[in-house]
């Protein structure tokens, strides 16, 4: 059976990239049995801890995407990130505007694989473990990496967003 194209997408991605896992062993795509819609579900499904899996989220700052990958320990403060930002409204964003600006959907959004470079903040909470987990397009896929991959891979900004 093909992938998903999603899944093909952040596994080209990640290819390109070089992207390592905590091991450093070139990161791969692994489909799990059942979706996984929150961090718990995945921490659960993968044998980790909630704070190990990082959360994708798209946030609409001002009518542009910004992505956040945040630590599933925490919530992401709006208002304090927003402030830290500089932006004047910073808010969850739509499923069609997650999808506009990912190619991917709610519950299985990448750090990467996405049509455009988006900005990208990542949450200095993750740094604490020596692999993290993130989705891989599709709400059953994930994929193991680090902190400073995660940065490199994405371009991302390391941030306190809770």
């Amino acid at each position: 059976m093909q992938p998903h194209p999603n899944v093909r997408a952040v596994q080209d991605a990640l290819t390109a990239a070089g992207t390592l896992d905590g091991a450093g062993e070139p990161s791969m795509v692994r489909l799990l049995p059942d979706a996984v819609h929150t961090a718990a579900a995945a921490a659960e499904a993968l044998d980790v801890e909630v704070g190990q899996i990082a959360n994708s989220l798209i946030f609409d700052a001002d009518d542009t995407p910004l992505l956040v990958l945040t630590s599933g320990a925490h919530r992401v403060d709006t208002a304090g990130l927003a402030a830290s930002i500089g932006v004047t409204r910073l808010r969850r964003a739509t499923p069609e505007f997650v999808r506009a600006h990912t190619g991917q959907p709610i519950g299985g959004v990448a750090p990467l694989g996405h049509p455009h470079p988006l900005r990208t903040l990542v949450d200095t909470a993750l740094a604490a473990y020596p692999e993290i987990w993130a989705a891989g397009g599709v709400p059953q896929a994930v994929f193991p990496t680090t902190y400073p991959e995660l940065l490199r891979v994405t371009a991302g900004t390391p941030a306190e967003v809770a």
